[in-house]
């Protein structure tokens, strides 16, 4: 039975299969939870982690919670069974998601890792620092993510990557794939997004009394 707890620093020599869904988390919301239970679904995971970043280059530090804040908030979206919240990547001392990736790989040797996706984030994959570095060190899934979707399948990460696509039908063993892999799964898609959440928040903090 593979060790379900949270990722200590030093890492241990886990046996699981293991999603990685990194991002700000400013704030956590429920659209983070259905990306995470669609993945432990179709690709047969034992456990997702919530990595919450210190700081993302590509977004701005303005409007941007506390670390302590933004992992309060994914951790409300954890059951403490099979999903889990962490700010391993301030202890690794990453701040690109290549190094946090190959940092995990060399700490867990023996977990299988997905790195998770929305659409949004394949379509601006190209932006990001040593991105075909980042693709080979494990396989990654792709969920919609409106509007992104089809401009993210159609876009020049998913072109250059077209050879190493799998069929939503073999998501279930992407795991265990060699990298480059990934896949599109399908699914309904869900409208929460951070920034509307902070946008409504500010609006009902201005209004009057």
């Amino acid at each position: 039975m593979p060790a379900l707890s949270p990722p200590p620093r030093w890492g241990d020599r886990r046996r699981a299969r293991i999603g990685l869904l990194g991002g700000s988390f400013n704030p956590a919301h429920a659209g983070h939870r259905h990306l995470a239970e669609i993945a432990l679904r179709r690709l047969r995971l034992h456990a997702v982690w919530l990595l919450v970043s210190p700081g993302n280059p590509l977004k701005p530090t303005a409007g941007m919670a506390p670390l302590a804040t933004r992992l309060a908030s994914a951790r409300t979206l954890c059951d403490g069974k099979r999903l889990f919240a962490s700010a391993i990547e301030s202890r690794l001392g990453t701040r690109y998601t290549a190094d946090t990736l190959a940092a995990l790989r060399k700490r867990f040797p023996l977990a299988r890792f997905v790195w998770l996706m929305g659409a949004d984030n394949l379509a601006q994959l190209p932006r990001w620092r040593n991105w075909r570095k980042l693709v080979k060190l494990m396989p990654f899934a792709v969920v919609p993510r409106a509007p992104s979707t089809y401009r993210a399948l159609a876009g020049a990460a998913a072109r250059r990557l077209r050879r190493a696509r799998l069929p939503a039908r073999a998501a279930c063993v992407l795991a265990e794939a060699e990298a480059p892999a990934w896949a599109f799964l399908p699914a309904a898609r869900h409208a929460a997004s951070a920034t509307a959440i902070r946008t409504a928040c500010r609006r009902a903090s201005t209004r009057p009394n």
